[in-house]
């Protein structure tokens, strides 16, 4: 018997809800390969910035509080597996839409063939996915994204599973951040010598929310950066795998 479209869909969701919010690695793995690109999972390579880019812009939020690096450092530690979870999830979504692209990954090796040779094709790990010196390639990533931004409605999605996932899983992290802090001491020295042992400050809610915000505004921005580059990077493994 076969799946229906409908149903594939529902396990799919299932696979993805038990990840991202249960921690549970075994449905990664079954999602990759039902969606069949488990022979290509040594291309798929998410950066992993967001956790950074949220450090770097509590450090600036909290610019005028002494213990702002170890309340960044803190967040880091408190949210870097939720948030590397959904971009990974994020990643794959793109990468598979990419790579399951067929119109697209036709002009592409149009463009590619007349680069390289056939030899040089079957050799190849990597096609466009970090060199985009040709000018023809390069116009035709953009019109690619720019496709994605008018007509996929994956934005839409995207835009809500963050905003639900923020809300469910790194908001209560973040309102809570100060139950990390209250062991945490700064020591003053003065010429080496021991003066004071201080308790970190405590962040105010308001401080807290503007945390939080700050954190959703960033992995927003993010998240469609990355299922952008996740498509293109499918893309382009589509291409090299009909010369391997």
């Amino acid at each position: 018997m076969t799946l229906s479209e409908n149903t594939y869909n529902n396990i799919y969701e299932g696979l993805k809800r038990n990840f991202l919010y249960e921690n549970d690695l075994n449905s990664i793995h079954i999602l990759i390969n039902l969606y069949d690109i488990e022979d290509n999972i040594r291309n798929i390579y998410p950066k992993y910035v967001t956790i950074q880019h949220i450090k770097n812009s509590v450090l600036k939020l909290l610019k005028f509080k002494e213990d702002n690096t170890l309340i960044a450092s803190n967040l880091g530690m408190l949210i870097h597996e939720d948030i590397n979870r959904l971009e990974l999830l994020l990643y794959l979504d793109g990468y598979k839409k990419g790579f399951a692209d067929i119109k697209k990954a036709n002009i592409l090796e149009k463009l590619a063939v007349e680069i390289y040779d056939i030899n040089t094709l079957y050799n190849k790990k990597f096609l466009f996915q970090f060199d985009i010196t040709n000018e023809n390639v390069k116009e035709f990533k953009e019109r690619v994204f720019k496709s994605l931004k008018e007509s996929d409605d994956y934005y839409s999605y995207l835009d809500d599973l963050i905003e639900y996932y923020c809300e469910k899983i790194i908001k209560p992290k973040v309102m809570n951040l100060n139950k990390h802090l209250d062991n945490q001491l700064k020591i003053n020295y003065d010429n080496e010598r021991l003066i004071s042992l201080d308790s970190t400050t405590f962040l105010s809610d308001t401080e807290l929310l503007s945390i939080f915000n700050e954190s959703v505004t960033i992995i927003t921005r993010n998240s469609n950066k990355l299922y952008k580059d996740a498509f293109w990077n499918g893309l382009n493994d589509r291409v090299l795998k009909r010369y391997r």
